[in-house]
């Protein structure tokens, strides 16, 4: 396989159609590149940016074919992409980035934390659950308050149970696998941590690495609601989460971008808790206060371009927009230091990420650190 980059022209093929894919194609037009989707939903967000789209069921290998033969690349805005997805892509001469065994490590929560300790990185106390028995020795090993995560699946909160002392082990079980795909569950032990962060980072084909620096994430009601561009933490803390970032993507063999959440304790222990192998909602700020956002740095990873540096000219402060918060797109357009960003969703729902707008401060403005 040639390592020289896709030149100008080339086609990249983005698995889903969400507003992650939709910056994407718009950061790879920016840099002459053509983006062919591939969704199950018609009218998607990255469709209205795209000069082409395949809207079909991801298990259709008729047009899995035909998708494959029109791209130079493939990437993914999310990473439950069907493991028979991504084989029938390779089978078909397609080239992913990141390598399909990211996608299935990611995808099971089980294999990402056994991964994540296989690299010698530290993450909260965990144990496979297969049933209402197997909880309770989980519980009698980790202890609680502990959560109880589908294995698959699941996101902003969906398939997970907290279980404190009065928790009933079977109903918190039946409410855990009732909306699972499969009967396994993770069992992780409550962090006590003084805040969540996040670091976006960056592996190129030449095995380079950048990473931004690491943001405060807010999560009421289990939504990512807002991003604080940097994190009050303080230099070691901040080293930590950086190098442990690096360290995965390094250890992963990671082509693009990756997001990695983190607990920072309040004796200022770094624990990851997930690993999101595409951009990530909390690296959105990067689009307004970086030179290079990291949909751009993305597509530099995935077409072999040599990564930018993931510099910073302003501090932020991203807010999601969610469900009727969009509504609100006619005053925050007057705000002389917003940056607003809406994704062309036609229906609005609770909680539901409608857009973002990114509030720029200079440089050094936020202070604080734990």
């Amino acid at each position: 396989m040639s390592s020289d980059p896709l030149p100008p022209g080339s086609t990249i093929g983005i698995l889903g159609g969400g507003q992650l894919g939709r910056m994407s194609a718009m950061a790879a037009a920016q840099l002459g590149y053509r983006v062919h989707v591939y969704a199950p939903q018609a009218d998607s967000p990255a469709s209205h940016v795209a000069p082409r789209t395949t809207v079909a069921p991801y298990d259709d290998a008729g047009a899995l074919t035909s998708f494959a033969a029109d791209v130079d690349v493939v990437t993914c805005e999310f990473e439950n992409v069907p493991a028979a997805t991504a084989e029938t892509l390779e089978n078909q001469g397609a080239l992913l980035r990141p390598r399909p065994g990211i996608l299935a490590a990611c995808q099971h929560r089980r294999r990402e934390k056994d991964t994540l300790h296989e690299l010698g990185v530290p993450t909260a106390p965990y144990a496979a659950v297969h049933g209402a028995d197997d909880l309770i020795s989980a519980l009698d090993a980790i202890g609680r308050p502990a959560v109880l995560k589908a294995a698959r699946m699941g996101y902003d909160g969906k398939g997970q149970v907290a279980i404190e002392a009065g928790t009933d082990t079977a109903a918190a079980w039946e409410a855990m696998s009732g909306t699972a795909p499969e009967p396994e569950g993770v069992l992780e032990g409550m962090v006590d941590f003084a805040l969540e962060v996040s670091v976006v980072v960056a592996r190129g084909v030449d095995g380079t690495t950048a990473a931004y620096v690491p943001v405060e994430n807010r999560h009421p009601g289990h939504v990512l609601a807002r991003t604080v561009a940097p994190a009050p933490v303080g230099p070691a803390v901040a080293e930590r989460a950086d190098a442990i970032a690096r360290r995965i993507a390094v250890g992963l063999d990671l082509v693009g971008v990756m997001g990695v959440e983190m607990f920072v304790t309040k004796d200022g222990e770094v624990l990851v808790n997930e690993l999101a192998p595409r951009p990530h909602n909390s690296g959105h700020w990067t689009l307004d206060a970086c030179p290079a956002s990291q949909f751009e740095q993305h597509v530099r990873a995935v077409t072999g371009l040599p990564l930018a540096p993931a510099q910073r000219h302003s501090d932020a402060v991203m807010d999601n927009l969610l469900g009727h918060d969009a509504d609100r797109w006619r005053e925050i357009v007057h705000e002389p230091n917003a940056r607003l960003h809406l994704y062309g969703k036609a229906e609005v729902r609770p909680g539901r990420k409608m857009g973002h707008v990114t509030r720029l401060a200079p440089k050094g403005a936020h202070g604080g650190e734990l």
